[in-house]
């Protein structure tokens, strides 16, 4: 059974950084395509980020584009979300999920494998 742990969550003050971390249990996700989205109390899941396996490929939400930054470490099979300039409006549970290769990574069917979520908050 594969696993995807997300760490990193926490509160945090408005202005302020996280990074989080995500890592798949099996080393072969190095090859696959992983993504972050969130959902915030009474919000449905929302696309965040999405890195391609080779790295190559990134994509941003609007909302997060200039403060937020997706990357793969040099573990293949684990991602970061490095988030910047925190607004309380990115307050939410943040999901990682992995996929062999994203056509659509701002759907949430695209992806195969979820992990169970890690809780940020950002105090005004």
């Amino acid at each position: 059974q594969v696993q995807l742990v997300e760490s990193g969550g926490g509160l945090v003050q408005a202005g302020g950084s996280l990074r989080l971390s995500c890592a798949a249990s099996r080393r072969t996700f190095g090859d696959y395509s992983m993504v972050w989205f969130r959902q915030a109390p009474g919000k449905e899941r929302g696309f965040v980020a999405a890195i391609s396996g080779s790295g190559v490929i990134i994509r941003y939400a609007d909302s997060v584009k200039g403060r937020f930054t997706i990357s793969r470490g040099n573990a293949r099979n684990t991602v970061y979300l490095q988030m910047n300039s925190l607004k309380p409006d990115d307050t939410a549970v943040y999901y990682c999920a992995a996929v062999i290769e994203f056509t659509t990574p701002q759907t949430m069917g695209a992806w195969d494998y979820w992990g169970q979520g890690t809780q940020v908050t950002v105090s005004s």
